[in-house]
């Protein structure tokens, strides 16, 4: 099981004072100023000083930093911020928020904390006066005589469901030592025209223009740009991009653009663009990526939400927008490096050629994607994709029975995977592969979970994390939960070959789970769209023969040992490896009415 992961952090957090009363009189009025609020002070405060951003959005947010001093002045910055904002405000209508903060332990669980401590943040800000600011003792402690800011010591404070007393502080500062650094709509950080173009990054990069508001009611700007912010912070995630910084893109916002001066001034391959259009009761969002040089566009779609679950709206769109770039911009990329000549091969362009062939399922194409990641690790050793990529090839050879030497190949994966372990970092994909590979090639199914669950709390949108976690949950025996996995993968990922491999596990889940008929419909699905996977073969044929459709299943087995001959019963163990000893007996019993041999 994966070791639980704490970290010590500030935690910041912030809700508005009566947004209940305010939304009763205007609720769309105050929704789309809560949203500037937050999107024009506190996202900005936070981003200044070093902050993650954990939620913001309704009528608050939380927020983590790894120091109390950059936690404290992003409060102060954020609520001198608001004083400015509300001056010209009737006091009925003043949006105003409670801050409070506490420095101490959380839990990590993907891209959310949680924890005792958060708990106590959270009871503070309830403690803080409108406007103001609460923090703990060891908040008071961390910054004393480090910030220009007063400390009023509140007593022990009983804080609801905290069991312990907390003594508080109340914060005060003087508006003339914090200077107002909020984000005023049209008054952009810098204009790219005054600064001379960036240079492309290596890696493929794509900037998210603000999307258009076309609705014709200006109080959906703010949603618009909300929406805009939480696509990029999505994206971000995937260490494979590099994505440009909201305030540089917003600079554009309100502006006739041309695509490729944009493409310029920015540095970047790719623009995503888009537009909203409010009819009634319904938000209707439209997204389109676009290459800079050929002006042609990539992908596009269309998102249909109502305005009452404006919230909700806005995250499936933004999920639903970077699970179509990301594998988009990576098939781009790929065309891009097949037509280089091999003269101008780099370490990147090694590792798209390797993503090319092992894209093409062969044996033959399997073994020169090894060559051209070894190529491209020669190329640039501290590299991570490529060794991920590496592992990946050897999880295949081993699942589509093409192995030549598999305890030498379990060696190099375990070498492989130590690389990637060493020097991913934040690259979410390279962890996820080598997470699989480690458990299906080497056994490894403890540290093989760990490595797919860092991948995940660095990125909860990547596709094939989500599916090499649910597999891996199917053969550890836990297949409810592998189920859901699965289904988030395929929420992330609704096409392609990841998609194959998730639905022949889910098969393997409904199987295990007894909803044989869901197993055999799973199994059919996946071999019309890839009729030589093994995986759904054995789903299927061992879904037959529980069905008592004997021939049919015998027929499967006929075509399974066509492209596995030494796969027996006595084997099977080196095929599929159900952890669990009922699921293992479950499969053996099946396959042998099937008409497998002994």
């Amino acid at each position: 099981m994966a070791r639980e992961q704490r970290k010590l952090a500030a935690i910041l957090f912030a809700d508005a004072v009566g947004s209940s009363r305010l939304m009763g009189r205007d609720e769309s009025g105050t929704v789309a100023r809560l949203l500037e609020h937050l999107n024009l002070q506190l996202g900005p405060a936070v981003a200044r000083r070093g902050g993650r951003v954990i939620r913001l959005k309704g009528d608050g947010g939380l927020i983590e930093f790894a120091s109390a001093v950059d936690a404290l002045a992003a409060a102060i910055d954020f609520q001198q911020g608001m004083v400015e904002a509300n001056r010209d405000q009737p006091a009925d209508k003043a949006i105003v928020f409670r801050v409070g903060l506490h420095l101490g332990d959380v839990i990590i669980k993907g891209d959310d904390i949680y924890g005792d401590d958060v708990n106590v943040a959270a009871r503070l800000e309830a403690e803080a006066p409108p406007e103001g600011i609460v923090v703990s003792r060891a908040v008071r402690d961390a910054v004393q005589g480090r910030l220009k800011a007063n400390l009023h010591a509140l007593g022990d404070l009983a804080l609801k469901n905290i069991e312990r007393p907390v003594r508080a502080f109340r914060v005060e500062w003087a508006a003339e030592d914090w200077q107002v650094h909020s984000v005023a709509p049209g008054m952009p950080a810098y204009r790219p025209d005054s600064a001379p173009a960036p240079t492309r990054p290596d890696k493929p990069s794509v900037a998210v223009l603000p999307f258009q508001n076309m609705s014709g009611d200006p109080d959906q700007e703010y949603f618009v740009d909300g929406m805009v912010e939480d696509i990029i912070t999505a994206l971000s995630r995937f260490k494979s991009l590099f994505v440009v910084a909201r305030n540089a893109s917003f600079t554009y916002k309100g502006k006739t653009i041309d695509i490729q001066q944009v493409g310029r001034e920015l540095g970047v391959r790719y623009l995503l663009e888009g537009s909203l259009r409010k009819a009634g009761g319904t938000l209707r969002v439209t997204a389109q990526l676009i290459d800079v040089e050929t002006r042609t566009h990539l992908w596009a779609d269309q998102f249909d939400g109502l305005l009452q679950d404006v919230f909700t709206f806005q995250d499936e769109v933004a999920t639903r927008v970077v699970a179509g770039i990301n594998p988009t911009v990576g098939r781009a990329e790929i065309g891009r490096a097949m037509r280089q000549p091999p003269k101008h091969f780099d370490a990147y362009d090694c590792y798209l050629r390797a993503l090319s062939a092992a894209g093409e399922g062969t044996r033959a194409s399997n073994q020169k994607a090894l060559q051209f990641c070894a190529r491209s690790m020669e190329l640039d050793p501290n590299f991570a994709a490529p060794y991920g990529l590496a592992v990946t090839c050897y999880a295949m050879k081993k699942a589509r029975l093409w192995a030549d030497n598999v305890e030498g190949e379990a060696d190099e994966v375990r070498r492989l995977v130590s690389h990637v372990a060493r020097m991913a970092g934040g690259d979410a994909l390279s962890l996820a592969r080598a997470g699989w590979a480690l458990a299906m090639v080497c056994d490894d199914f403890e540290n093989g979970s760990a490595l797919i669950d860092a991948a995940l709390s660095y990125n909860p949108n990547l596709a094939i994390a989500w599916t090499n976690r649910g597999m891996l949950s199917v053969l550890l025996g836990d297949h409810a939960k592998a189920i859901e996995q699965l289904q988030r993968a395929r929420q992330l990922s609704p096409m392609g070959s990841a998609t194959d491999r998730s639905d022949a596990m889910m098969a393997m889940a409904h199987f295990f789970l007894g909803n044989n008929s869901e197993a055999i419909d799973l199994a059919y699905q996946v071999l019309r769209r890839d009729p030589c996977l093994p995986s759904a073969l054995v789903l299927a044929a061992a879904g037959k023969a529980l069905a008592g459709n004997i021939g049919e299943a015998h027929e499967v087995v006929a075509k399974l040992l066509q492209l596995a001959p030494t796969m027996r019963i006595s084997n099977l163990t080196s095929f599929t490896r159900p952890r669990r000893a009922e699921d293992m007996k479950k499969a053996v019993d099946a396959l042998r009415r099937a008409g497998m041999p002994e």
